[in-house]
């Protein structure tokens, strides 16, 4: 073989090489572009329902998130095996979950958990934290419908599953740099966020703040490990609360204590723009989502979803102030009267506190478990929600009283 020839082989193989990483970077763009399209006009237009009513599927696998087990991932799979349209990466599945209510008589309750993993064609995941009595009221019940998956659902049970929905997630546009903010099981949306824009978009700038116990409660760790690993544009930092003793700082975790400003202030100073996307317990969204607001973030560069039924108003305003005309709200069908004054962000919350008993999933408006009648009356939203209401009826998470009220409820 001539020097020549030898010299051809090699500019060869360069070459290939070249087109090849040029297709796959092509290939690469238009996936992130057909995705971006999918978010027509920006991140708060939402794809219609994937389908109507109840689906049912399959589990296939379920597998333990954390050390300590109270984190579980479900896969499930549609019985049909018809294949699943996209879905936002952040949205949650709605589930029909077959135990009693002792609120409503039910046999069921409905439950709201969020997808972590990226869209795929053939199946969901979900991961489901054990809700134990809070540490205050340690005789109060368990969560029941956590229990459920933890203990009764096993590879091959059949579940009813509505439709991905939810307005909790990632923006399509990837020149602004997004900063990610979890705490404990609030990392499961993250995950489908992270996941999809490591696929579809590894140049975009992503900063993850996990707050967490310790390491017992540290999930996703060797995945987020790997991620970080694999791309320069992606920088997580774990916070544990309360380190174990076993527990290293630069080993197992990055720093102790809580997520609060000053720490996401390095990762996103002043004078750049950042979107914030933030998920976890009430404690947490209390503290923080006002803190942005004050620090000057605008309101549509923050994004949250609260658990459970301290749901965060999402007004800017502080404390509600009580109505100086009260407005009468009737709940027909548990034949309680009451006087709606100004207090609660919701007319869920509302009833809730007076210890009425309404259905509900997401709090957000995206699911449509709390849909309820209007037997007479008028209500306004207090925010967009998803759902396509049925005329006549409204939801509760995102209402409140317009005019004297009576619901069927």
């Amino acid at each position: 073989m001539t020097a020549l020839q030898l010299l051809s082989y090699i500019v060869v193989a360069i070459a290939v090489q070249l087109a090849a990483g040029l297709g796959i970077a092509f290939w690469r763009w238009r996936r992130a572009r057909a995705a971006s399209a999918s978010w027509i006009g920006g991140a708060r237009t939402l794809l219609p329902p994937a389908w109507s009513g109840w689906r049912d599927f399959v589990v296939t696998q379920r597998t333990p998130e954390d050390a300590s087990g109270s984190q579980c991932s479900f896969y499930l799979q549609p019985v049909d095996r018809a294949p699943l349209p996209t879905y936002l990466p952040g949205q949650f599945l709605t589930f029909d979950v077959p135990v009693a209510d002792a609120s409503s008589g039910r046999g069921a309750v409905t439950r709201c958990y969020s997808l972590s993993d990226k869209p795929a064609a053939d199946g969901y995941r979900i991961t489901i934290k054990r809700a134990l009595a809070p540490p205050g009221a340690p005789s109060a019940p368990p969560g029941v419908a956590s229990a459920y998956f933890h203990d009764v659902v096993r590879e091959g049970h059949v579940l009813r599953v509505k439709a991905p929905s939810g307005q909790f997630h990632l923006d399509p546009d990837p020149a602004v740099p997004s900063i990610l903010i979890a705490g404990g099981v609030g990392i499961t949306p993250m995950m489908s966020m992270l996941l999809w824009a490591h696929a579809e978009q590894p140049g975009r700038t992503i900063h993850l703040y996990y707050g967490v116990r310790n390491s017992a409660d540290h999930a996703f760790r060797k995945i987020l490990e790997d991620l970080a690993a694999a791309n320069a544009n992606f920088h997580v930092t774990v916070v544990y609360e309360t380190p174990l003793p076993g527990d290293i700082e630069g080993r197992d975790f990055h720093c102790s204590g809580y997520i609060d400003l000053e720490r996401l202030r390095r990762a996103c100073p002043a004078e750049v723009r950042c979107r914030y996307y933030v998920c976890g317990p009430p404690p947490m969204m209390a503290s923080l989502v006002p803190g942005l607001r004050t620090s000057g973030i605008p309101d549509g560069d923050i994004h949250f979803e609260a658990f459970g039924p301290a749901s965060l108003e999402p007004s800017k305003c502080g404390p509600r102030s009580a109505l100086a005309t009260p407005i009468d709200v009737r709940f027909e069908r548990s034949k309680r009267s009451l006087v709606w004054d100004g207090l609660d962000a919701t007319l869920l919350d509302f009833a809730e506190r007076k210890g009425v008993a309404m259905e509900s999933g997401c709090r957000s408006g995206s699911c449509g478990t709390c849909e309820t009648r209007i037997v007479s009356g008028t209500v306004r939203n207090t925010q967009a929600g998803a759902y396509e209401v049925a005329a006549g009826h409204c939801l509760p998470c995102i209402s409140e009283p317009g005019s004297a009220l009576v619901l069927d409820a």
